[in-house]
């Protein structure tokens, strides 16, 4: 693949704008890019190796050959690409994951009784579609939601309106029966536009339609039928009333976030704002990004999104500014029809959404990573790749991860996680408050936690053998008799393997104290979270597991649940910490005195302004504790 097997190719493809397509050597189509230039992006592809990024040279390494489409704009280009990329879905393009078939609920306003159903094709047939939606769940929970609220009918018979009577959705307030003609045609087409601006998130409207029609049910003496309105009320107070959004002022957007993994695979959450409510929340998965910049995957998706999409807001709001935004935005007003604006927030309510939204997708990533750990083929196949990869003696049945948690060296705590056999075991989790050492000291902390917990191990053995041999301390001094802790299931059974949050430094110190505690025969392994590299015990060089493999998967999984484990305990410690006050450290106070002087006096500044004998009529205070009271506080 050389300038001179393409030359004379390349010599003739245009200047114009238009879209270029790559194909591989059995003749699929491996890459769609846009250009406003054809002949300078094209020729790119075939320069220097040394200077394309590594993506840029496998892609150019892959091609057996390319062809273009001229268009008049650039714009046009932009809407080919995207529906060129949707329909081939090409290996090296960022693409949303199974993208060739979205889910969208369809009103098909042709049929005199509409109904609302599920479809994966969009015509130009005059009914109303909404979405895409993420996958075939989230589709069937929005009509669930749609069939709960509005009565209108899920049959697909012929409506005659002369059926001897109604099915039990009539019944149960799911439909209104139009085959029975207990319903005209006004009040079911009032239904399905109910329906239509519930699902364009216009709710205000649609609870002021139906405030109206029970006033006229009430004023009719209709009170059955206002009741039966009523209860469609708070039902949709209730789907809704979570999803106002703390603003006051009427919006029409959709914002996104993005969360990236380290295999290269990313999830895109969008949010969308009607009104003053969020009426909804996707989740889309998306492939070919490994290598790509926070700005370029976001510019595709949106492209791709939007390119499917039967509704435009008015307001994009993205995590990252977009490069060619004006490009961008020309695309979605075309779509639209009206003026559309993308705006990468920096600051503010619009930024916290983003935020929001990236908490949300990076949320719905690790639970993709849970569900493929319970898959216990994967976990297996993880576990033994581990074993391989790290030359360990027996397959790593039982894992323990541990991890420190401290701001500052301030209430430093410690976490220690197990998996059995690939999966979580929250009952047999630990944690540790650091007790010997000063300061922000990860190694000797990390040492301080391996310490005590093969101190308890061995008190353990000791308990089970009937030994009489001393007991090791939690600072690794003699147990005084008398005070033997109880048995602990999770400290007497020994781990297969253990992690360390950390590199060289803490697996190092980590590595003297199993050689103290004699469990050196232990395999541990330090993973430093940089470039996830695996440091083990006597091997100078790191081992760097394939980043999309099961056993990185597993390994990345019990890091990331140590570090929350340790976090947690740690908020819990600095917040009870924040909460002592001056009465704690004055000796003769203890809890029920402190307790009755802050029920007299109501806080620790109305204390301080208070005289010695008021102190000291205080239940349970002496003159002399008063006044000690008054010099401390």
């Amino acid at each position: 693949m050389t300038n001179t097997r393409f030359a004379e190719q390349l010599a003739r493809v245009p200047t114009s704008p238009g879209v270029y397509i790559m194909r591989g050597a059995n003749g699929q189509v491996i890459y769609v890019g846009k250009a406003a230039n054809l002949r300078n992006r094209v020729r790119s592809y075939f320069g220097s190796p040394s200077s394309m990024e590594a993506k840029t040279r496998a892609l150019s390494e892959s091609i057996a050959d390319f062809e273009y489409v001229v268009t008049h704009t650039e714009q046009e280009a932009l809407h080919l690409e995207a529906e060129l990329v949707k329909r081939h879905q090409p290996l090296f393009n960022i693409r949303l994951k199974d993208d060739k078939h979205y889910p969208y609920l369809k009103v098909d306003l042709a049929d005199p009784w509409p109904r609302v159903y599920i479809t994966r094709r969009v015509e130009k047939d005059g009914a109303r579609y909404f979405g895409p939606y993420a996958n075939a769940g989230s589709v069937r929970r929005t009509l669930d939601i749609v069939n709960k609220l509005f009565p209108w009918r899920s049959c697909t018979k012929v409506i005659t309106g002369s059926d001897p009577r109604p099915c039990l959705d009539y019944y149960i307030h799911r439909c209104i029966a139009p085959c029975t003609g207990y319903c005209t045609k006004e009040e079911y087409d009032e239904v399905i536009r109910q329906v239509i601006l519930f699902l364009e998130g216009r709710t205000e409207e649609v609870v002021r339609g139906l405030k109206r029609q029970m006033r006229q049910a009430s004023d009719r003496m209709d009170y059955e039928g206002a009741g039966r309105i009523r209860d469609q009320l708070q039902a949709i107070e209730r789907v809704t009333e979570r999803q106002t959004v703390a603003s006051t002022r009427r919006a029409d957007e959709d914002i996104f976030g993005l969360a990236r993994g380290e295999g290269g695979e990313a999830v895109v959450q969008v949010l969308f704002v009607r009104g003053t409510r969020m009426i909804g929340a996707d989740n889309f998965t998306l492939d070919g990004t490994k290598g790509e910049s926070d700005a370029d995957v976001m510019a595709s998706f949106i492209q791709q999104f939007y390119e499917s999409a039967t509704y435009v807001p008015k307001r994009v709001y993205v995590p990252v500014e977009l490069p060619e935004r004006e490009l961008t935005e020309q695309f979605l007003t075309e779509r639209r029809g009206s003026r559309v604006e993308v705006t990468a927030p920096s600051r503010g309510p619009k930024r916290r959404l983003v935020e929001m939204a990236a908490t949300n997708a990076r949320e719905a990533m690790d639970m993709a990573h849970v569900k493929w750990l319970a898959d216990r083929g994967k976990t297996r196949a993880a576990l033994e790749m581990l074993r391989d990869e790290l030359d360990l003696p027996a397959l790593p049945e039982r894992i323990e991860c541990y991890d420190i948690s401290n701001i500052q060296g301030t209430s430093s705590v410690g976490s220690m996680v197990v998996f059995i056999d690939g999966h979580p075991r929250p009952q047999e989790y630990r944690r540790f408050r650091i007790r010997t050492v000063e300061g922000a000291n990860d190694f000797a902390s990390m040492a301080e936690v391996l310490r005590r917990r093969f101190s308890r191990a061995r008190e353990q053995l000791l308990r089970d053998t009937g030994a009489s041999a001393p007991e090791v301390a939690p600072d690794g001094g003699a147990v005084p008799d008398g005070r033997r802790a109880g048995g602990d299931a999770s400290f007497a059974a020994l781990p297969g393997l253990v992690i360390i949050d950390g590199g060289k430094g803490q697996l190092s110190a980590v590595t003297d104290v199993m050689r103290e505690m004699g469990v050196k025969q232990i395999p541990t392994i330090g993973l430093a979270k940089q470039h996830e590299e695996i440091y083990v015990q006597d091997v100078s060089e790191p081992v760097v597991l394939p980043r999309a493999s099961e056993a990185l998967y597993l390994v990345q999984r019990l890091r990331d649940e140590a570090h929350r484990f340790a976090i947690t305990y740690h908020r819990g410690v600095r917040a009870k910490a924040g909460m002592q006050s001056a009465l704690d450290t004055i000796p003769g106070v203890g809890p029920k005195r402190k307790k009755a002087l802050l029920r007299k006096f109501g806080s620790v500044r109305a204390i301080r302004e208070a005289t010695v004998d008021e102190i000291a009529s205080t239940v349970g205070f002496t003159a002399t504790l008063a006044e000690k009271v008054k010099a401390q506080i």
